[in-house]
């Protein structure tokens, strides 16, 4: 599996606000304030402007291959309307995109996820907009800054990337040793 071009900067980003996410529970869902961690995070889709449509794809090419990997849904909410990102990676899984649409914002749509998703567990809510921590916080959820976010985000991918890494070692060896032995017959 290829990581994004931008896992090399995973380590770099060390700007955490707000956050009262420690980790330590099972989520329900991830909601994503989308422009936020675009704006969090100008390595990605760098040269692209953080509205575009190429910028967005990437974001959830990026947040796929995360709850791939984690096995918890992301929804990813942007500001206004917009198609569904094109993505490589669409699974029985996929991730789930919204856009606000004419007079609401993606604040709107996550503060009443939050408050529905609460009935079956916890909810992350990644923004770095400090209201909105607030507003989520009140309703019960669980908060996360961007840069925490990222700093998880990349663990997790990076882990997954050794994972795939030793699998394939093992599955290398076991064949070499399986030819080996059908030469040896």
């Amino acid at each position: 599996m290829n990581l994004p071009a931008t896992s090399v900067a995973w380590n770099s980003v060390s700007h955490c606000f707000n956050s009262n996410y420690d980790g330590g529970m099972a989520l329900v869902r991830i909601l994503v304030d989308g422009y936020s961690l675009l704006h969090s995070w100008p390595e990605l889709a760098a040269g692209r402007a953080r509205h575009s449509a190429a910028a967005r794809d990437e974001l959830v090419s990026v947040l796929t291959q995360y709850q791939d990997s984690l096995g918890t849904p992301v929804t990813i909410f942007f500001d206004g309307s917009g198609a569904r990102p094109h993505s490589k990676h669409d699974s029985p899984g996929h991730i789930e995109v919204l856009f606000s649409g004419a007079g609401r914002t993606a604040d709107d749509l996550i503060e009443r996820a939050t408050h529905r998703f609460q009935a079956y567990g916890e909810v992350l809510v990644v923004t770095d907009d400090r209201a909105e921590q607030d507003i989520v916080i009140g309703l019960g959820g669980q908060v996360a800054s961007c840069g925490n976010f990222l700093q998880m985000l990349g663990a997790e991918l990076n882990e997954l990337a050794a994972d795939l890494k030793h699998h394939n070692r093992t599955e290398q060896h076991r064949y070499r040793h399986a030819v080996k032995r059908t030469i040896a017959k």
